[in-house]
């Protein structure tokens, strides 16, 4: 028996392994490794202590941490604190789920593709457009992947994005861009949205697509009506990156003309977990159907006329020629996007828009309040659940008292935009409330004398 309790194979099993390949020790398997960069010295751990000892010293540890359940967070900028139905937990801790691979034999995996064709029917509802595929690993990636659709679409090497989209996925879209040979310009934001004559001026017909956030990270709504109609005349491609929950309230992009509509469903039954993982989701037109990255999954009828599903499309190098792939992602983010599922089928038709009503409201009651209390919020009325507050003090020290006096406090801006620094973006959800809104700002208030 080995006395490595978690590990199943013995020292007995060990030496017949090596015999079986002719290999004298374990060292042996690394002599292609030069030895100037191999590890060879004792790992730096504490020494091994009992099941008990270490489960207490895991949980002093964990107890350390933050939590969105006992601090009130007003921080969003991409990741967010909602109300999860306890329904959701109940179902995705179900082993055919928990444990669930690529449901390549549909014979023998109905329930995941029935609820992944279910989370692809309510995401093209909510954005209004044609089709969406089974999730992609988070929104920033999904949005990438809508760049590089539309330059192998549109057979151009040229993309504009929105200075107002998230700073983050900014970036991975210029990660994927690079190794396409795509060119990313930025159009400059002007009072916290898409300047329509920049954007206007840069759009030509070497322009394969524009993308802009709905709300964008600013919590602003963007026109996209007037986008559109710009980002058209040159055929190039209108891809928005929208908050789903904000859909429930919001006109759908479809509705504006979108050709590819990307985002995260962390907003629906997927909690902070300090960052991720997250879901992504990806809709589009359907002339675009057969360059969907990932998969997508269909409805048909067996031999009995009796209702069924499958993987119906999988344009992906796995599965066809490299050179004809219109991506390399081979799998999606089926435990999370069944969360985002379950939530919204639990919240239903009513209850989603109320949800997002809330966030509206309970965004504009605070919006008023930091006026009330002297601050400059930033920018437009017209925006979902984050705003702008002007503060001239550093972010960070003003979010180090905040959280002594227990809350989370908003995104500090000059981490990204060096314009707006000492400029805070708080987020309120349906989760606040009023009183927790009320003492926010008189804890803010307190704070910033401390700091001056």
């Amino acid at each position: 028996m080995s006395k490595f309790r978690y590990l199943p194979m013995t020292e007995q099993d060990e030496k017949e392994m090596l015999e079986a390949i002719g290999a004298s020790s374990i060292q042996d398997l690394f002599t292609d490794i030069p030895e100037k960069i191999r590890f060879n010295r004792e790992y730096d751990l504490k020494p091994a202590i009992s099941e008990p000892n270490l489960l207490r010293e895991l949980t002093k540890l964990a107890a350390q941490n933050v939590n969105t359940v006992e601090t009130a967070s007003f921080l969003g900028a991409g990741v967010y604190s909602h109300y999860i139905p306890t329904i959701v937990d109940h179902v995705i801790s179900r082993s055919e789920f928990y444990t669930a691979y690529t449901p390549y034999q549909p014979e023998i995996s109905q329930g995941e593709l029935q609820a992944i064709f279910e989370f692809q029917t309510m995401i093209a509802e909510l954005t209004g457009m044609d089709l969406a595929n089974s999730s992609m690993y988070d929104g920033g990636t999904s949005l990438a992947e809508g760049a590089m659709l539309a330059a192998g679409h549109t057979k151009r090497k040229k993309i504009l994005v929105s200075e107002a989209v998230h700073p983050e996925s900014i970036n991975v879209i210029k990660t994927y861009a690079s190794g396409q040979h795509v060119e990313v310009e930025l159009v400059p934001e002007t009072e916290g949205k898409t300047d329509l004559a920049a954007l206007e001026s840069a759009m030509s017909d070497e322009v394969a697509g524009f993308i802009v956030g709905y709300p964008n990270f600013y919590g602003q709504v963007e026109d996209l009506a007037a986008i559109e109609a710009i980002v058209h005349e040159q055929k190039g491609l209108l891809i928005v990156s929208s908050n789903p929950l904000a859909l429930g309230i919001l006109t759908p992009p479809g509705a504006f003309g979108a050709d590819i509509v990307a985002g995260d469903t962390q907003v629906f039954g997927i909690p902070e977990s300090f960052g991720g993982p997250h879901c992504g989701y990806f809709a589009c037109t359907t002339k675009l159907m057969r360059k969907v990255p990932g998969r997508l999954v269909g409805e048909t009828v067996d031999e009995n006329g009796k209702r069924g599903y499958v993987l119906t499309l999988q344009a992906r190098e796995q599965h066809i020629r490299r050179d004809k792939a219109t991506s390399n992602i081979c799998s999606n983010q089926a435990l999370n996007a069944l969360a985002s599922s379950v939530a919204m089928v639990a919240l239903g038709q009513s209850g989603l828009p109320e949800m997002a009503k809330q966030n509206i409201d309970k965004a504009h009651y605070a919006k008023k309040a930091f006026q009330d209390a002297g601050f400059t919020v930033l920018f437009s009325d017209a925006f979902f659940n984050e705003f702008v507050v002007k503060l001239d003090e550093p972010v960070k020290d003003i979010n180090e008292a905040l959280l002594n006096a227990g809350f989370i406090g908003g995104f500090d801006l000059g981490l990204y935009a060096p314009k707006y620094a000492g400029h805070m973006l708080v987020a309120v959800t349906e989760m606040r409330t009023k009183d927790e809104i009320d003492a926010f700002i008189t804890a803010l208030v307190e704070s910033l004398e401390g700091v001056k």
